[in-house]
């Protein structure tokens, strides 16, 4: 089953990392987030990837084209313009990186690579956030619901104490926020029927967490799996601290692999 990991956006609300190289090529302790990403699909056997580039698109690009010299002990014969490959922890990987353009929104990226996902269901993902979802499981989730879409959703907790209002203004309770606090979202991890197709349009600015999702939704073709383990996005320089903390500590949640 292939991976798609959209990877084409601005990352404006990271600017001071993004307008060096796209959001998902900022690295967590060495490596780009994105990479972060791949290992934990690849530890599940999913290691078949298209990557929906735009923004900067040639750095993603030039980052597998030079994997050997991110990665390996290298010796360079400048006599005979040689390299020599001493070590290296090389990946087994497919990597397809597709410009799907620079302002094309998420529904117009994913149309203009289906030709490379063919006519299976794939999986696709965000390339700012990690997690350690049970890939294994959410696939058999959704084959046995026979729906098109899949998508993990996850708790976004409370970041303050929780007061509980009378209707005269009063307050009557309040009490630290609890673990099952906050919104339900969207996490990523979705798994897609070729039938995702017919819900995204022709035209190549279409979100596809409105006009596609709300399709879907309508038609009771969207499934949700909730995963209430660790999971965590890079949209701000706070975020990306804490992501390099908890790498820096070796106990990073998502690091399964």
């Amino acid at each position: 089953m292939k991976v798609a990991i959209l990877a084409g956006g601005l990352g404006t609300r990271i600017s001071e990392e993004s307008h060096l190289r796209p959001k998902p090529m900022i690295e967590i302790g060495d490596m780009p987030i994105m990479w972060h990403i791949m290992k934990h699909y690849s530890y599940y056997g999913f290691k078949d990837f298209v990557i929906l580039a735009g923004y900067k698109q040639y750095v993603i690009k030039e980052f597998f084209a030079n994997y050997f010299l991110h990665n390996a002990d290298v010796t360079f014969d400048m006599s005979n313009n040689g390299m020599e490959v001493l070590s290296s922890s090389s990946e087994d990987w497919r990597v397809t990186v597709v410009d799907t353009g620079l302002h094309t929104m998420t529904g117009g990226r994913v149309r203009r690579v289906r030709k490379y996902l063919g006519e299976e269901p794939f999986m696709l993902t965000y390339g700012d956030g990690v997690s350690d979802v049970d890939l294994n499981a959410l696939l058999a989730f959704h084959k046995s619901h026979g729906k098109i879409a899949t998508l993990t959703t996850v708790n976004i907790a409370q970041q303050k104490g929780v007061l509980e209002i009378g209707e005269d203004g009063r307050v009557i309770a309040f009490r630290e926020k609890e673990e099952n606090d906050g919104a339900i979202i969207n996490g990523g991890f979705m798994i897609f029927n070729p039938g995702i197709f017919n819900y995204l349009t022709d035209d190549d600015y279409s979100i596809l967490e409105q006009e596609a999702m709300r399709g879907l939704s309508r038609d009771g073709e969207l499934m949700s799996y909730y995963h209430g383990g660790f999971w965590q996005c890079m949209d701000t320089q706070r975020e990306k601290k804490l992501l390099e903390e908890l790498w820096a500590s070796g106990h990073a949640p998502w690091k399964i692999w």
